[in-house]
């Protein structure tokens, strides 16, 4: 019995109707360990279960847990599955569909190293499940396979028929180009993949409808980095300025259906013309070495097998030349890229951008699978988010109805992928939980049966069916015997003579008849034709209204188009837009979290400055208090001497009035007073000084920088002030370039600095400090207090009378009376302050004349 169609059915919108509901069907597959000493926390139990168990190494991070855990699939393959046997299970029904109009979509999940694209592709000797259906395919309809370019693809996610003429035309035309696009079946096929195609078992699908031709379509596609390449797109090379790859856009076609515009689609006629389209786009796909994967796929790929099936005529010769009767089914073949983490394939830079928009699509996927599922199991009608992966806006049909969705898990058994095969299998368990609508039977057309091998067997007899002249003739009355068995019979030949005439008769009858009704036929077919010529204007004028209803819908068509296409791309722009937005956002929060940490410790240095600060105001205050104290104890004891010093001229000059002959008394010295003032005068120091002062040649100034070790830091670009005070540190390496060599042998340093100041003469610091070692074995020097000297030119300073100005508060006479006193003062002073509590004069004042 050959199998029959029935009439078309008018199609149902989806979700208007009650269909079964089938769920995900999501497969396992073990892979292999790579070394047999490896250890292993996956085990199969049995053809439905696998079992996780957590690793040695990872229960000592984790406080010796031991945990085991059971995850059910619709069936699993261990180790030493074949990949015959798992086309069998989960792509040959896929296939058949795909032969009887409807989709399908089979994608492999898995981290990065599980064997995805080994279970899709294959390797030598063994083709994987690619292969596989592209030959089950072509061993289906090989002897009903439309002629090339029969079916032709348009833009709009549909196709196009062309009679046999335009067909034959266009092959003309494409092979006498020098470079042909297509390829052709009779070409070698490439050893680089002919073992992968090679396969051994024949596979055919049943019930093939043989009153139909059929055409198939391929395309290959990638998702890199969340953009749709095409791998087919023939792009000219330009060794000046290469172009980059342009990606594609997605849209919805007049069925609701979503493709990829523009992408590039080959017909092809046999397994090994399809495979070598693959092979051509899989050269151009992106794969990277990674740390856990030597080829690991930085894209998804997916391989797209479109199916197209038109009937013959009433004839059975040519193709129905109705776009409606056209039937399209199609088969896709994804392959996701691995999930990683970044930690374990020490990715970074391209690869760590790569990696994150990978986890990200397949985290809007998983997502996409959670909303499915909660709004099934709880009756919600929460939006799901497809518009957020490339991946999951291109397959959001499938998920709607469209045809049957199957998952291959694919899972490393080593102990290091156990975290991120507990992921995988707590996302197929998700998964097969989402159910799909089962898709509705889609009938070709209402044709007869058997039109093909019917139309191949005319030429043949017709049948036994009687002809016209026979029929006349049986209608006439039977002829009497003729024969004369006697001279004398005079009944035969009357009988004979008065039959024929009732023959003759009966045809002049039936002439007569024949006119008549003739003559009616002619004036019934005239009516007909008069009829017929009516209808005819009728229904041209129908169609001519028709038509321009048609041409009116055509430009509003375009006209949406062009809109709905416009506002694709200002969709893309703000979508960009946003993502530009998010990025610039996150970083405002980075730099806003950098400057908040940064003010926090600028605060705490404040704090700690203030600290600080206070215990030194605290500091100066108790030793200006002192100063004071020690000042005023100096001033009290010159006033005593001053005023001991007048009581003893009083003394004397009374003596002299009242005693004139008396003798003088002794005038104490008025030296050793001074020096006694002097020191007590006197503050220490905070270092001891060695100075060198020969009675009557240079004076050196004594400094506080004597005691340990120095290093006498005097940069070349310094002036001799050659005055009468000199610095000197006695056991000092003077040096005029600091050097880490000088600073090791030294616990002390001094740097000699000379500056113009405001009044136009040279002063000079000394910036002293400590040295330290530092614990990566150098020196470091910490600054502790700063002397400075000050030379000043007595031109133009008016000289003062001893007894106009009152005297100075540091114990000193008030009055510089030669240029020689006010030259030998040197002024010490620490660090932060103009004249501090080490304020000294060195030189002893010149003693005035009496």
């Amino acid at each position: 019995m050959k199998r029959t169609k029935t009439p078309r059915k008018l199609l149902v919108k989806k979700g208007s109707q009650t269909s079964l509901k089938d769920p995900v069907g999501v497969y396992c597959r073990v892979r292999p360990l790579s070394l047999p000493d490896q250890e292993c926390c996956i085990e199969v139990i049995n053809n439905t279960t696998v079992q996780l168990h957590t690793p040695e190494g990872y229960r000592l991070n984790r406080n010796g847990d031991y945990k085991e855990t059971q995850y059910s699939f619709k069936q699993v393959f261990g180790t030493h599955t074949t990949q015959k046997e798992l086309f069998d299970v989960v792509a040959n029904p896929l296939v058949d569909d795909l032969i009887h109009g409807k989709n399908g979509l089979l994608f492999t999940y898995g981290v990065t190293g599980s064997g995805k694209t080994h279970t899709m592709t294959g390797s030598p000797g063994e083709g994987g499940l690619l292969p596989r259906c592209l030959d089950m395919i072509f061993n289906s309809i090989g002897t009903f396979q439309a002629k090339r370019y029969v079916f032709k693809s348009n833009d709009r996610n549909s196709m196009d028929i062309q009679c046999e003429v335009d067909a034959l035309l266009e092959r003309q035309k494409r092979e006498a180009m020098p470079n042909p696009k297509t390829p052709s079946g009779k070409r070698q096929v490439d050893p680089e993949f002919a073992d992968m195609i090679n396969v051994q078992e024949f596979c055919k699908a049943e019930e093939v409808d043989e009153d139909s031709v059929y055409g198939v379509f391929v395309s290959y596609i990638e998702i890199y980095n969340n953009y749709i390449y095409d791998l087919l797109e023939e792009v000219p090379f330009d060794p000046i300025k290469p172009k980059p790859p342009q990606s594609k856009l997605l849209r919805e076609d007049k069925n609701h259906n979503m493709y990829v515009a523009g992408c590039t689609e080959v017909e092809v006629k046999s397994t090994e013309e399809a495979f070598e389209v693959f092979w051509r786009g899989q050269k151009k796909r992106r794969i990277a070495n990674t740390h856990l994967n030597r080829e690991s796929s930085r894209s998804h790929s997916v391989f797209n097998i479109k199916l197209v099936q038109a009937p013959l005529d009433a004839d059975g010769d040519n193709v129905l030349q109705e776009k409606e009767q056209i039937t399209i089914s199609q088969l896709s073949l994804v392959d996701l890229a691995g999930s990683e983490r970044t930690n374990r394939t020490k990715a970074e830079g391209n690869r760590l951008r790569e990696a994150g928009n990978i986890n990200q699509s397949l985290m809007t996927l998983r997502t996409c699978m959670e909303v499915l599922r909660e709004n099934q199991m709880y009756g919600t009608n929460k939006m799901v988010p497809y518009r957020d992966s490339k991946l999951t806006h291109l397959f959001k049909n499938y998920f709607d109805g469209e045809g049957k969705v199957r998952m291959i898990v694919c899972v490393n058994p080593k102990a290091e992928d156990y975290e991120e095969s507990l992921q995988v299998m707590r996302f197929a368990e998700v998964t097969q939980e989402v159910e799909v609508a089962r898709p509705v039977d889609r009938a070709i057309c209402g044709l007869t049966p058997g039109r093909r091998y019917r139309n191949q067997a005319r030429g043949g007899p017709v049948g036994d069916e009687p002809l016209v002249t026979e029929v006349v003739l049986q209608s006439f009355p039977p002829l009497p015997s003729c024969e004369l068995l006697d001279i004398n019979d005079e009944q035969t030949l009357p009988r004979l003579i008065e039959a024929l005439e009732k023959r003759h008769h009966l045809r002049q009858m039936m002439i007569e008849e024949f006119h008549k009704q003739s003559i009616t036929f002619k004036a019934l077919l005239q009516e007909f034709d008069n009829a017929v010529l009516n209808k005819e204007n009728y229904i041209q004028g129908k169609l001519n209204e028709k038509e321009k209803v048609i041409s009116g819908q055509k430009l509003e068509i375009e006209r949406l188009e062009k809109k709905n296409k416009t506002l694709e791309y200002k969709i893309e722009i703000l979508e960009k837009t946003t993502t530009i937005y998010e990025e610039d956002k996150r970083t405002l929060q980075q730099e806003l979290e950098a400057q908040n940490q940064k003010l926090q410790r600028q605060f705490s240095d404040k704090r700690r400055l203030e600290a600080r600060l206070q215990g030194m105001v605290t500091e100066t205050t108790m030793k200006w208090e002192k100063e004071c104290e020690r000042r005023v104890a100096a001033k009290q004891l010159e006033m005593q001497n001053k005023l001991w010093v007048k009581d003893e001229k009083l003394k004397q000059l009374k003596a002299i009035v009242t005693e004139p002959k008396a003798e003088k008394p002794e005038r104490p010295s008025r030296e050793r007073d001074r020096e006694k003032v002097t020191q007590r005068a006197v503050s220490p120091s905070p270092v001891p000084v060695s100075y060198n002062a020969p009675p009557i040649r240079l004076r050196h100034r004594r400094s506080r920088s004597a005691g340990d070790r120095w290093v006498d830091h005097k940069p070349a670009s310094n002036v001799q002030t050659e005055t009468v005070m000199q610095p000197h540190v006695p056991h000092a390496i003077t040096v005029s370039v600091a050097n880490e060599k000088a600073l090791a042998k030294c616990e002390k340093y001094m740097l000699t600095h000379q500056e113009l100041a405001s009044d136009g003469e040279i002063e000079t610091k000394l910036i002293k400090g400590d040295v330290y070692k530092t614990r990566g074995g150098g020196q470091s020097v910490q600054f502790t207090d700063i002397e400075t000297l000050k030379q000043e030119s007595p031109t133009g300073r008016k000289r003062r009378s001893s007894s106009a100005a009152p005297a100075q508060p540091d114990g000193t006479e008030s009055e510089w009376t030669d240029v020689e006193t006010r030259c030998s003062v040197a002024v010490e002073m620490r660090a932060g302050s103009q004249l501090g509590p080490g304020y000294q004069h060195h030189a002893q004042p010149k003693r005035k004349k009496p």
